[in-house]
């Protein structure tokens, strides 16, 4: 008769480290708008916040916490840009936000992504599409072996979205030849990422995803807020720590 594990999963204290790393999205944003306004190279709109990079590094930084809390701090974990591409089925190679490879095997990996206002429309379309298009690229190279014969590695996306009325606000829609589905009539911004984030995981093209929100007031108290149980950030890094622990015991 099977018995239930009697070992907890080590989500290191995620809640206080997010708080950590919405913070820092928010000053390193500052940072590269101020850093280029002092160099006389000042992009347009939003852009010189995140030309400058790092945004999301505290979240690569709880990601990095997770895995060698659940028993795999031996595994190579790979964040610098030379090494963060897998093969794809549909083009050569994918840049990923980061791998987790042990003996070997894909473990995981994660896309990063964030958007701020005061454009989301477009942002959002691109953001679906390149969701949908990564995901489905990478399930078809792991079809073909392109990792070798190994299990399903854990794939994650999470997105951090800014918390402005015009992220809130309900959108209209045109479809002139056929309705759109109901739940997306006069949805915000917000309320479409949530529902992005639950079909992804649904129609299985992300072992998790996951939708945080923050107001730029935030970069002094790392506040931060979710849509839904479902696509919360305690759903994401309870199902990454399941994925480490279970491959830790399997690959000991």
């Amino acid at each position: 008769m099977a018995t239930e594990s009697n070992v907890a999963l080590d989500l290191v204290d995620y809640e206080r480290k997010a708080r950590e790393a919405v913070m820092a999205f928010w000053g390193n944003r500052a940072a590269a708008r101020k850093k280029q306004v002092e160099a006389g190279k000042v992009d347009q709109g939003e852009r010189a916040g995140v030309t400058g990079g790092k945004n999301m590094d505290g979240f690569i930084a709880l990601a990095l916490d997770i895995v060698h809390a659940n028993g795999l701090a031996q595994a190579e974990v790979h964040q610098k840009r030379a090494v963060l591409t897998l093969p794809g089925y549909f083009r050569p190679t994918k840049l990923w936000d980061l791998l987790v490879i042990h003996k070997g095997e894909l473990i995981a990996a994660l896309e990063l992504k964030s958007q701020v206002g005061p454009s989301f429309s477009n942002n959002f379309n691109n953001r679906t599409e390149e969701a949908i298009g990564t995901a489905h690229d990478l399930w078809t190279a792991y079809r073909e072996d392109a990792f070798g014969k190994q299990p399903r590695p854990f794939v994650g996306w999470l997105m951090l979205v800014e918390d402005a009325p015009k992220s809130n606000s309900p959108v209209k829609d045109a479809s002139p030849h056929f309705p759109v589905f109901p739940e997306f009539k006069g949805a915000s911004y917000l309320k479409r990422y949530d529902i992005l984030c639950q079909r992804l995981v649904k129609e299985q093209l992300y072992t998790n995803a996951a939708l945080i929100t923050s107001k730029r007031g935030a970069v002094a108290t790392g506040e931060y807020a979710e849509m839904s149980a479902m696509t919360g950030l305690k759903a994401f890094v309870s199902a990454f720590a399941g994925h480490v622990a279970a491959e830790a015991a399997r690959l000991e």
